[in-house]
């Protein structure tokens, strides 16, 4: 067991902003529901806890760095308004791209998806349906923005984000399909949707950007059911992605 510290304490800290995770390639879990979900998949640094947290759930965990805090301290380390009574530091991994892997099944592609709550859920969803890998544009939301690793639900611990150069990354894989989701395209529940290569989202208010754009193959569109009244000017990102991917997969479980 470690002895809480000021040293500690300001590292922690210091993990709410992407540089310093960056530079101490550190970032935080925080609440016992999400410490549970993802401990075991990453090197765990510093498992911070209180003694009430401690005598209660510890024992399950057996961590060897384990560093108890008082209420104050934990509210100091905290990222949220309503402090947690565990935060587990981990450490960052290294995540290689598989290209036998990337030909051989589905992968999703953010363009400059900014929302922590958007990339969480569409990891979640990803997740859901045995997609392991996510490539995001350089300039989405890190992954490791505590708002994105809550909103994951776990899914942190088993879908990978890489981020790339998407333009670079659709050229390296020219020969794959890449489908994407504009307002005017073919309608997705009658299009043949292929069972591998990319399946891209745009930014939540510009969608996919220009450049990204010119490099798909299949333009897919979800329609709106057909009335005569208003409707929404677009789908949220993660809906939309949640749509799409499940046509993807039924798609493909007919052809099983």
């Amino acid at each position: 067991m470690i002895d809480i510290n000021q040293g500690i304490i300001k590292t922690v800290r210091s993990l709410a902003v992407k540089k310093y995770r960056d530079d101490e390639g550190l970032f935080t879990a925080e609440g016992t529901k999400c410490v549970r979900d993802t401990y075991g998949a990453f090197k765990c640094r510093w498992l911070i806890c209180t003694r009430a947290w401690h005598d209660r759930l510890a024992t399950a965990v057996m961590h060897p760095n384990i560093v108890l805090a008082n209420n104050q301290q934990m509210a100091r380390m905290s990222q949220f308004s309503n402090p947690s009574d565990v935060i587990a530091v981990y450490e960052m991994p290294h995540r290689e791209i598989n290209p036998q892997a990337v030909r051989d099944n589905l992968s999703i592609v953010l363009d400059n998806v900014q929302d922590p709550g958007n990339l969480g859920t569409i990891m979640r969803i990803a997740d859901w349906y045995g997609i392991h890998d996510i490539f995001a544009g350089i300039g989405s939301v890190d992954v490791y923005n505590h708002k994105v690793v809550q909103a994951t639900m776990g899914a942190i611990a088993r879908v990978r984000v890489h981020y790339v150069d998407l333009e670079a990354l659709l050229d390296e894989y020219s020969d794959l399909p890449a489908c994407g989701t504009f307002l005017n395209g073919d309608n997705i529940y009658n299009a043949q949707l292929p069972e591998r290569g990319f399946v891209i989202f745009g930014n939540e208010g510009q969608g996919i950007g220009a450049k990204v754009a010119a490099k798909v193959t299949h333009r897919l569109l979800i329609p709106a059911a057909p009335h005569a009244g208003a409707v929404s000017e677009s789908l949220n990102v993660g809906v939309a992605a949640a749509i799409a991917i499940s046509e993807f997969k039924r798609n493909q479980l007919k052809t099983l």
